[in-house]
């Protein structure tokens, strides 16, 4: 039977957080978070309720779960089983924040109405739609460096990585730094494209279902997501995706490519050259996020059945 998490929300990373939920491994949690302006924002807001939004109430997530018997070097699993977002979500332009915020220095606020039947988002004015694919912009476990770390950046235990591949059925396989792992979430989209350069997607409150695994001694470099098949024959391939998460886009991507190296050696009995000329030729480079500063996210997307 699985564990309901009630709304323990915070907007920091912090190694020594008292845990909302204690479960011991292969146990199934159910929570619910907040949009990533913490309710402030809402479906008759304005761009003057942008611009007055306090910015230590942005991106709360919802935990801290701990895990039984994970301990540093250690690996947790998540498995995203179940998503479901509101009936709404904002995008917005947010001054000083964003890809190009000196180019686009007055707040914006969309109103988006999510059709969850149709799967699409329908934006405001007419001006166009959006594929709704669910996903948890924010997923992490706590550093393992002393507290607090802030919220917006994502850290190599994962966190605001906004990396559109965590939909339902996805796995999440995150390094462990802080006894108990410390697993917490929030920052719901309905949708996003690679790189999200405004510095918002479709922001909405999502519903979760998750189950956690402890892998013992199984640390990766950085996050690893294991992505479900999908409809449609150019995405029905599920896919291994390895990610990079730091100041530096090269550093970054360099890292992500290692840790996918490193998976398909692991996987599959790959060489290591081998592995590393399959990936250039299968592999897919993309940047998930490139506004939460200092660190920035990139993925690398590998379709296992290529491999013989």
């Amino acid at each position: 039977m699985g564990h309901t998490l009630h709304d323990h929300r915070h907007c920091d990373w912090d190694r020594d957080r008292a845990p909302a939920l204690v479960v011991a491994p292969g146990e199934a949690v159910s929570l619910a978070t907040l949009d990533a302006s913490g309710g402030q924002l809402g479906p008759d807001s304005a761009p003057a309720d942008v611009a007055a939004m306090d910015q230590d109430k942005v991106n709360p997530v919802n935990g801290p779960i701990a895990i039984d018997g994970a301990e540093p070097g250690d690996a947790i699993a998540v498995t995203l089983t179940d998503l479901e977002t509101d009936g709404w979500g904002w995008t917005a332009n947010i001054p000083g924040f964003g890809l190009l915020a000196g180019d686009f220095p007055h707040p914006v606020f969309w109103r988006w109405t999510i059709d969850r039947a149709r799967g699409r988002g329908e934006a405001p004015g007419g001006i166009g739609w959006a594929p709704v694919k669910p996903f948890m912009g924010t997923i992490g476990l706590a550093p393992g460096a002393p507290g607090p770390h802030g919220i917006i950046p994502p850290y190599r235990t994962g966190g605001n990585m906004d990396c559109r591949k965590l939909v339902s059925g996805a796995r999440l396989i995150l390094p462990v730094e802080a006894a108990g792992g410390l697993v917490s979430a929030g920052d719901g989209h309905a949708a996003q494209g690679d790189g999200e350069v405004c510095g918002t997607a479709i922001e909405t409150g999502m519903r979760l279902s998750v189950e956690l695994e402890l892998m013992k001694a199984a640390a990766p470099r950085a996050p690893v997501i294991e992505t479900p098949a999908e409809a449609g024959p150019a995405a029905a391939e599920p896919r291994l995706v390895t990610t990079g998460v730091g100041p530096d886009l090269m550093d970054a991507s360099r890292t992500a490519v290692r840790q996918m190296i490193d998976e398909l050696t692991a996987r599959r009995g790959l060489s290591a050259e081998a592995a590393y000329l399959m990936c250039s030729v299968c592999g897919d480079l993309s940047i998930a996020e490139i506004v939460d500063a200092p660190n920035w996210t990139v993925a690398f997307a590998f379709p296992l059945g290529r491999l013989g």
